[in-house]
């Protein structure tokens, strides 16, 4: 890329970069394509010109079986047919989890690909931070490109979360870009590993409009935002800060676009999809005004795999067979994973996963269904490996956070209780709640209400509480239905996995326990939850039974 040179009095970035273009053999034709062209091109060869490529929300390296298959090998074969455009690229932010393979490489897999993939400038997601912000740092030393976050800084250390940039200024086929990366309040609420206490966020409208007269005064011609919010709020900053010619959003997994509406059609909100299955091609003339041309590119198996990334995939694939053995804990007592107890009734496991739920997203109480926990056996004491955690949490399980009533939540319990003693998977497992039902009574009607507790408090049907579940339950399943009417606070696309939050408790109580560095050096929400001592979690009496 040529020179860098950081700018420490504003803790900006500037890059400079020669225009050279190396042509590529092109795998794909125009027909494969969706092309939208706005404002008037020209066709002067002495106008200046430059191109983008955007992508964001990478969870997976490895392709899927339906169409579009994705993957990061075929997703690098189709960024080569388009280097022969010198393009400048940039990422929106989520790609160290959540995954499967994510929770044995903690995201270590994403380092070769995005390196490979040519990123000049990436912004930080909420899922970048899953193992927290020390391992987050151990990762982006290993990238080949600045990281940025405009918008908030770390209370401890003064600078922008995570060491992320204010702004880069780069200069691209001669043409100087600035670059802001902004994120909303609720990417800050989703982030399990940091306290909202510990930072200091300043409005993504107000950081624009502090950060473009700097950019300008850099001689920045383009002014670029990469965002990791959601839509209704992307499509403000596109309204109110016009100096932002171009919005390259992340958080949304669904392609998404908008012009500007004037005459001149000079302006750019897009969204590119997500898991290495589309990206953003963005042609841009500095014409006066400027024009825009942005076409959708979807990887399917017409592109071939690139053998070299495809090695790195499979390495990894390897490493997760291998990962498995890994030892991430230690259990001071047996842990009662049986479909015959934790279908039934309250169990020491059912205790332990939603506690860890409640604690670690400051929430008032979890549920979740025991269908949830897949062992179906007595976990022994001692060593805890990873293979021991995924027996148990097998599936990718994204965690919900809602507003829920009182009201709302004995219907919530009515319908957990009301196969028993049928062994189903809707049986609750519950934290911070606690209640009595008669098995005896017809179903829906076998809560005793005097008998439910909130926190140690009598529930009362009309205050609303904030309640930790998992987004499967969260949309109505397993006859949960009442919970679709209650209001999100964290959707499934921000909320951290169950499992890689389970892991990540597991292994700070083993580190906090040897002296060791815990997950995060912000810890969890929950730091006297995570002090020292065995993980040997009893039943409370959560769930009484009459019988």
């Amino acid at each position: 890329m040529g020179s860098r040179c950081s700018i420490s009095a504003n803790s900006g970035y500037c890059v400079k970069a020669g225009g050279r273009i190396v042509p590529i053999h092109t795998t794909s034709s125009a027909n494969d394509n969706e092309k939208q062209t706005k404002g008037t091109l020209g066709s002067s060869s002495s106008v200046q010109s430059l191109s983008i490529l955007h992508f964001n929300d990478v969870y997976n390296i490895e392709e899927r079986e339906r169409e579009p298959v994705g993957g990061a090998s075929r997703f690098k074969t189709a960024f080569n047919s388009l280097q022969y455009k010198n393009p400048l690229v940039l990422f929106s932010g989520d790609a160290l989890a959540p995954s499967n393979m994510s929770v044995v490489t903690e995201g270590r897999q994403m380092i070769p690909v995005l390196n490979s993939l040519r990123v000049n400038v990436a912004l930080y997601g909420n899922h970048d931070f899953d193992f927290g912000v020390d391992h987050l740092l151990d990762i982006t030393k290993e990238t080949r490109f600045p990281w940025l976050l405009s918008n908030v800084q770390c209370i401890n250390t003064k600078r922008q979360l995570a060491n992320g940039k204010k702004y880069v200024i780069i200069t691209w086929n001669n043409i100087k870009v600035g670059i802001l990366g902004l994120v909303e309040w609720e990417w800050l609420e989703t982030l399990p590993t940091i306290s909202t206490e510990e930072v200091v966020y300043t409005d993504f409208i107000e950081s624009a409009r502090e950060y473009i007269p700097i950019l300008k005064n850099n001689g920045c011609e383009l002014i670029i935002a990469l965002t990791h919010m959601r839509t209704p709020n992307d499509l403000k900053l596109f309204n109110e800060v016009p100096e932002i010619q171009l919005i390259l959003g992340g958080h949304d997994h669904e392609y998404d676009y908008q012009f500007n509406d004037d005459d001149t059609k000079n302006r750019l909100f897009v969204k590119s999809g997500s898991d290495f299955r589309e990206f953003s091609e963005i042609n841009i003339k500095m014409t006066q005004p400027i024009t825009i041309e942005l076409v959708k590119h979807t990887v399917t198996k017409k592109y071939e795999q690139d053998k070299e990334l495809q090695c790195i995939v499979e390495r990894f694939s390897v490493q997760v067979s291998n990962g498995l053995e890994e030892k991430i804990g230690e259990i001071g007592c047996p842990l009662d994973g049986r479909f015959s107890s934790i279908r039934s009734r309250e169990t020491n496991l059912g205790n332990l996963i939603t506690d860890i739920m409640r604690h670690c997203t400051s929430s008032d109480l979890a549920l979740l269904n025991s269908g949830t926990l897949r062992s179906d056996t007595l976990h022994e004491p001692g060593d805890f490996k990873l293979k021991d955690l995924m027996s148990i949490l097998p599936m990718i399980d994204s965690l919900v956070v809602m507003e829920i009533r009182g009201h709302q939540l004995l219907l919530a319990l009515e319908n957990g209780v009301g196969g028993y003693p049928r062994l189903e998977g809707r049986f609750p497992q519950v934290s911070g709640l606690s209640f009595t039902f008669n098995s005896r009574a017809a179903p829906r009607s076998r809560i005793i209400r005097t008998s439910v507790l909130i926190n140690g408090e009598m529930m009362r049907e009309d205050q609303v509480y904030k309640l930790c579940t998992k987004s499967y339950i969260a949309g109505g399943k397993d006859g949960y239905s009442v919970f679709k009417d209650c209001n999100i606070i964290v959707d499934e696309e921000s909320g951290i996995t169950l499992t890689t939050l389970v892991r990540n408790y597991i292994i700070s109580k083993y580190n906090n326990n040897n002296g060791l560095h815990s997950v995060s050096s912000c810890s969890l929400n929950c730091r006297e939850f995570m002090a020292p001592g065995e993980i040997n979690p009893i039943i409370e009496g959560r769930i009484n039974i009459i019988n």
